[in-house]
C-alpha cells in the first residue's frame, strides 16, 4: 500500500491510500477521489518526506516486539504455573517425604507440590525421584 498526503483546492488535507501509484491517477481522472470535508474533485498530492528507517526506530520496534513477546511468556507460564497448582495437592515442607512415599508406593500416586531445601531436592532427585522446581513469577505489573 502507498500512502500519499492529499489536499484540495480548498486546502483541506488528509491521506489516501493506494495499492499502486497508478490508482491515485485513475481515482482522479474518473472523478471517485474526493475531498472527505467540502466534496471537491480537485485533488493533488503534497509534498512528503520518504519514510527513512533509523537505527533508533529499527531499535524501538525490536524492543516492542520483545515486550509483547515477554508479556506473552509471561502470561503462558502464568497460566502452567496457575494449572499445575490447580491440579496438585500442596503438602507444603513435607514435600521430600510424601515424594518419597509416593516414589516408594507407600502413598496413592498423585500430583504434588510443596518446599524442599536444595540438598533434600537433590537427595530425591538422586534417588531417582522425578522432581522440578515450580518458577515463582513476578506478579503483573499492568
Amino acid at each position: 500500500m502507498i500512502r500519499y498526503s492529499l489536499t484540495c483546492d480548498s486546502a483541506h488535507e488528509f491521506e489516501g491510500w493506494f495499492s499502486k501509484s497508478e490508482d491515485f491517477d485513475r481515482q482522479k481522472q474518473s472523478g471517485f477521489l474526493t475531498c472527505p470535508v467540502c466534496q471537491s474533485t480537485s485533488i493533488s498530492k503534497l509534498l512528503m518526506a520518504p519514510s527513512v528507517s533509523t537505527a533508533r526506530q529499527k531499535e524501538a520496534t525490536r524492543t516492542l516486539v520483545m515486550d509483547a513477546m515477554h508479556q506473552e511468556a509471561m502470561t503462558k507460564m502464568r497460566e502452567a504455573v496457575a494449572t499445575i497448582k490447580a491440579n496438585t495437592e500442596d503438602v507444603g515442607t513435607r514435600f521430600p517425604e510424601e515424594a518419597r512415599k509416593i516414589h516408594y508406593g507407600e502413598a496413592d500416586a498423585r500430583g504434588i507440590i510443596g518446599q524442599a531445601a536444595p540438598e533434600e531436592a537433590l537427595a530425591l532427585i538422586e534417588e531417582g525421584i522425578e522432581i522440578a522446581p515450580l518458577p515463582v513469577l513476578p506478579e503483573d505489573v499492568n
